[in-house]
């Protein structure tokens, strides 16, 4: 009987366990490292238990269509953390530049990109970035994409006109990150920055707003911006 005790305490500790370390799992981009996959399935190279619902909040297949053709652009994905956007990116696009000041999850995605098709995975540059500079080639980047970075970056306006030498003319800036409201998850609400402040950000650093859309997400916002 007491064996029985003993195992029956054990095997609740153990469950238990478990249920609290998935409580508290977060859904920022560097929230966790995703499990191995085939290597046919792109879309889901980093889906990982600890946000299994990101895809029906976030809508990237919405998203990524913000950006039209993709087919001859270079895109460079800053905050890429693990490749929830940059896998998808590399779908569509002629290249993509994964862009972190993160080793770990840099080193994570690399390990994921072997079990890519080598057309896709040579289209792939991963970058270890300084806080304040990705340090990306002049003039080389159509498209700058961040996704729950934006909050993140220390001195946004100096940092958004720095980008201006990696960019191609006209090119542009697609920004998503939380609403500064209260939702079930994300970064505490005063570490978020306002959809106001982004624009007004951007437009002081050279930028000219092409799409501001508030409704399409429920979680978070979207900016999208035209050197």
């Amino acid at each position: 009987m007491r064996q029985l005790v003993i195992l029956v305490f054990s095997i609740g500790y153990i469950v238990l366990s478990g249920v609290s370390c998935k409580g508290d799992a977060s859904v920022q981009e560097h929230s966790g490292f995703p499990d191995p996959v085939p290597n046919d399935s792109v879309t889901t190279m980093t889906e990982s238990d600890n946000e299994p619902d990101r895809v029906i909040w976030q809508k990237p297949d919405m998203i990524l269509d913000l950006l039209g053709n993709l087919s001859d652009k270079v895109v460079a994905d800053i905050g890429a953390g693990t490749g929830f956007f940059t896998f998808r990116l590399l779908q569509h696009a002629g290249k993509v530049i994964a862009v972190d000041i993160d080793k770990v999850p840099l080193d994570r995605m690399s390990q994921l990109s072997r079990k890519l098709d080598t057309a896709i995975s040579n289209k792939l540059e991963i970058k270890l970035a300084k806080p304040n500079d990705p340090e990306l080639k002049p003039a080389s980047v159509d498209v700058i994409f961040m996704s729950n970075t934006y909050m993140y970056i220390q001195n946004r306006v100096p940092y958004l006109k720095n980008l201006i030498q990696y960019l191609k003319p006209h090119a542009r800036i697609l920004i998503i990150d939380y609403k500064k409201k209260s939702i079930p998850f994300g970064p505490p609400i005063e570490e978020r920055v306002d959809l106001g402040t982004v624009e007004e950000e951007l437009m002081k650093a050279g930028y000219k707003i092409i799409k501001s859309d508030d409704v399409s997400l429920d979680y978070q916002y979207i900016v999208l911006a035209e050197r």
